[in-house]
């Protein structure tokens, strides 16, 4: 990921996590020491053999490997770390020095996915695990944890100075990527979901123009579709369909359905999306082999909705 888009999304999430109180405790200099260590992080990386170590903030994202070590100098009551991964990885995270006070209450628990604003990415519905089986609490359980897709996320708290942690991260390939959060607002990507009965999202966290440019659904006869048709009602019985989302949050399920499709097409269907996230969801029944193809950019300033106030049906708008 650039040096760009990792300052963009990073701020980004301080905006979001700030809205929710957990930037509380959080110091005004850390956020600019954290744009600092993400815009000399790839002069840092140009060693191959480099072990990339540094300090991890109480609001940190994460986007390479390597060891981050956070020492409080003060009680950190609401801290948080967001990790993100290449759409074809995922995250392994491990905690080795800890030096913290479980029966105190502190606590060090990591997560399969990413909460944001109290919502969940991956959605219950989406990610193959219940939903507390998706924690791992270092007080409890163990030091180790393996996201299922290209997010996870630590919450600690500490109370206590001089005491501390060091987390590891480690990115490895994932041959089907499933429920991926895009780094970039914009590219092409490809779902591929073989013999299983899954929900796979790809969610963009950007208002952009979705264009699908190719779609295989197994028990579907093969149509061309014009650009201009972009609502297909009635897909979510037929068990394999595409659907597009619009929302503000992260939840898939808690997002306005924009459109689907349930038939497979060799034409292009586009549509734009004026969200804070765009979400491509392949729904598979098991039955097939499912894939769906696609591409997207962000809208220009020219192109988002001109919002009123108090105005809830402009909230989220699709051209």
């Amino acid at each position: 990921m650039s040096v760009a888009l990792r300052t963009q999304l990073f701020l980004f999430l301080i905006s979001l996590s700030s809205r929710t109180g957990l930037s509380r405790y959080i110091e005004d200099n850390e956020a600019a020491d954290g744009l600092d260590s993400l815009l000399s992080l790839d002069q840092k990386r140009e060693s191959e053999d480099f072990i990339f170590h540094r300090p991890l903030r109480c609001l940190d994202m994460l986007a390479t490997d390597g060891y981050f070590t956070f020492a409080a100098s003060q009680p950190q009551l609401a801290c948080a770390a967001f990790i993100i991964a290449e759409p074809s990885e995922v995250i392994s995270l491990e905690l080795s020095d800890v030096n913290i006070d479980c029966s105190a209450g502190d606590f060090i628990k990591m997560f399969d996915g990413w909460v944001l604003k109290g919502e969940k990415f991956p959605s219950r519905q989406d990610h193959q695990l219940p939903l507390h089986q998706r924690y791992t609490d270092y007080c409890s359980s163990a030091a180790t944890s393996r996201s299922s897709q290209n997010v996870a996320m630590i919450f600690f708290r500490i109370h206590s100075p001089n005491s501390g942690f060091t987390l590891a991260v480690r990115k490895l390939h994932n041959p089907f990527p499933c429920n991926i959060m895009s780094q970039s607002p914009e590219g092409s990507f490809t779902m591929v979901m073989p013999h299983q009965r899954r929900n796979c999202s790809f969610s963009i966290i950007y208002p952009v123009e979705i264009r699908l440019t190719d779609l295989s659904l197994g028990q579907a006869k093969s149509n061309e579709v014009s650009p201009k048709r972009q609502v297909w009602a009635g897909c979510s019985g037929s068990g394999d369909y595409v659907e597009l989302l619009g929302g503000n949050g992260v939840d898939t399920s808690m997002m306005f359905p924009m459109a689907d499709l349930c038939f497979s097409l060799t034409g292009l269907a586009q549509m734009k999306i004026g969200c804070d996230n765009s979400v491509v969801r392949l729904v598979s029944s098991g039955n097939y082999i499912n894939r769906v193809s696609f591409q997207y950019r962000l809208l220009e300033q020219r192109e988002l909705p001109k919002t009123r106030e108090n105005a809830l049906d402009n909230f989220c708008s699709v051209e």
